[in-house]
């Protein structure tokens, strides 16, 4: 499975796992280079999976918020913890 932008391949891989409608990549399958971590909202800090956003710069252009992954993922997302997930402008697929 791949996330791609603008014909760019964000993240690739076999080991993809499904939650609530998202698929998580793990972090070694990340361009991670291409991640820029956000300051959390207050929206943000009230996840109790302590959720961090990155926007996804490829190529100079930013795609704000596109990425997550939880910090701290209580058991029934648990599974999901340490991968990403993204969304917005990031065709997964």
């Amino acid at each position: 499975m791949k996330a791609s932008v603008d014909g760019r391949i964000v993240a690739e891989s076999d080991d993809v796992v499904e939650a609530q409608g998202y698929q998580y990549f793990p972090r070694e399958a990340v361009r991670m280079g291409w991640l820029a971590k956000v300051e959390k909202t207050p929206k943000d800090l009230e996840c109790p999976h302590g959720v961090q956003f990155y926007d996804v710069v490829v190529d100079g252009k930013r795609h704000g918020r596109a990425a997550w992954s939880y910090e701290r993922p209580l058991p029934n997302m648990a599974k999901v913890g340490g991968r990403f997930g993204f969304w917005e402008d990031i065709e997964v697929g």
